[in-house]
């Protein structure tokens, strides 16, 4: 039996989906969590020790010292990636090397990739903690967006159009970032132009350095900001073959040269008339729970896929054709979720194949740039790309969430704060 160490993230989507597929793959998981374990959600294995991720030096060093026997290491999503890649390199198992999962992780390093390289990049800037953003206005072409290093899921991100917006997000992002990144002091933020275009997401793997796109999805939605919060991801792309293959080889290039050479990869990309800008390129599978769309064409989980490569186990995808879609359920404001109605209108829409909330009562919840975090997932089957996104439209309009205001000063004085919000 292959014994794997599995990173899972403090508030992830998608640990019983690998817990699922090590199960059925016979693999033996022996869990580490970025949390303690007295607060851990109650997993069906032991033992879950408690790390600190953003620390992946000493977390190796606990693990080296606690943990024998490994045949691999499997980071869930970004928290984890450089203490993988750390174990990995100190255990003589595969995977990438350090110095790639953290440039590719890190924006500004791999802004520095991709100018160095000659891709399509726009002009950006770093701007350290406690420099003064105004200095930078001589130099910018608004709009602009002021990125966060190294958060995710649109945390941290703002488009400005003039420079007080400018200095207003970056009093935000800064503020954001500190909260969330132990070295945010050291990283300072990154204020580049904006890219104009529709954007798209690619879905890969990795095998010594070779590239397999699993999927290139479309966001029917347009992503100009002034936050980027993510809806909709619709597979197979509309795009014509030839701007595929473009985002493909760009992708596949960009790995080789930033070092990274087996696993997971998911990129974000930009398309317009001047060609595919590279966003981001992740050492991770796809976020939340977005990757089940995928079971219905590769025949197996991304989950399953991910770990059968791991351990190097048999693999070969047999599944169908058609065409897929996911709504990822965006938070209108912030607030503390109360509940929702019309969960049996939204699955009886043709095509809808389910509808996951996974938004606790109670819980406060925030849109981007503060918040990460969805209320839950829509997911669809149909025959078409464009059947597949308006089931997916038709359902959330069938969605009523109730989020109230924080404090009761605020809902006393807000119009029609006590009623449910309308998604």
């Amino acid at each position: 039996m292959n014994r794997v160490l599995l990173l899972l993230p403090t508030t992830g989507y998608r640990n019983g989906d690998f817990l699922a597929a090590a199960k059925k793959l016979g693999v033996e998981i022996v869990a580490a969590a970025d949390y303690c374990h007295q607060l851990a959600p109650s997993w069906s294995l032991a033992p879950i020790m408690a790390l600190h991720f953003d620390r992946p030096e000493q977390a190796a060093d606990t693990i080296m010292r606690e943990i024998n026997g490994l045949d691999a290491v499997l980071a869930v999503d970004d928290s984890g990636v450089e203490l993988a890649a750390l174990l990995a390199e100190r255990l003589g198992l595969p995977g990438n090397p350090v110095h790639a999962v953290r440039r590719v992780r890190d924006k500004f390093a791999f802004r520095q990739l991709l100018r160095e390289r000659k891709y399509l990049c726009p002009d950006f800037h770093h701007l350290p903690t406690g420099a003064d953003p105004w200095k930078l206005v001589p130099g910018l072409k608004f709009p602009v967006v002021v990125k966060a290093r190294r958060l995710s899921g649109s945390r941290g991100v703002i488009r400005a159009d003039d420079a007080e917006a400018m200095v207003r997000a970056v009093n935000r992002v800064r503020a954001i970032q500190s909260r969330a990144d132990r070295d945010a002091q050291a990283l300072g933020l990154v204020v580049e132009d904006f890219i104009p275009g529709r954007e798209y997401a690619l879905e890969g793997s990795l095998d010594r350095g070779e590239l397999t796109t699993l999927a290139l999805f479309d966001k029917p939605d347009p992503l100009d900001g002034p936050y980027f919060e993510e809806t909709i991801y619709v597979t197979p792309s509309r795009l014509p073959p030839a701007v595929q293959a473009c985002i493909h080889d760009e992708v596949a290039r960009a790995c080789r040269e930033a070092g990274l050479a087996i696993g997971p990869v998911h990129a974000e990309a930009r398309v317009n008339e001047c060609g595919v800008w590279i966003l981001e390129i992740a050492a991770r599978s796809i976020g939340g729970l977005c990757g089940r769309i995928l079971t219905h064409f590769l025949g197996m989980s991304v989950e399953e896929l991910i770990l059968r490569q791991v351990v190097a186990a048999p693999l070969a995808t047999v599944g169908e054709g058609g065409a897929a879609g996911v709504m990822m359920i965006p938070i209108p404001r912030r607030g503390i979720y109360r509940g929702f109605e019309g969960l049996a209108a939204a699955q009886s829409v043709a095509g809808v194949t389910g509808v996951s909330i996974t938004v606790e009562p109670g819980q406060i919840v925030a849109p981007p740039p503060d918040g990460a975090s969805y209320l839950g997932f829509i997911f669809s089957r149909a025959q078409s790309p464009a059947q597949a996104e308006e089931a997916l439209r038709s359902a959330h309009r069938r969605l009523r969430f109730d989020i109230r205001p924080e404090y009761p000063a605020a809902r006393a004085s807000g119009n029609n704060a006590l009623g449910a919000e309308a998604l």
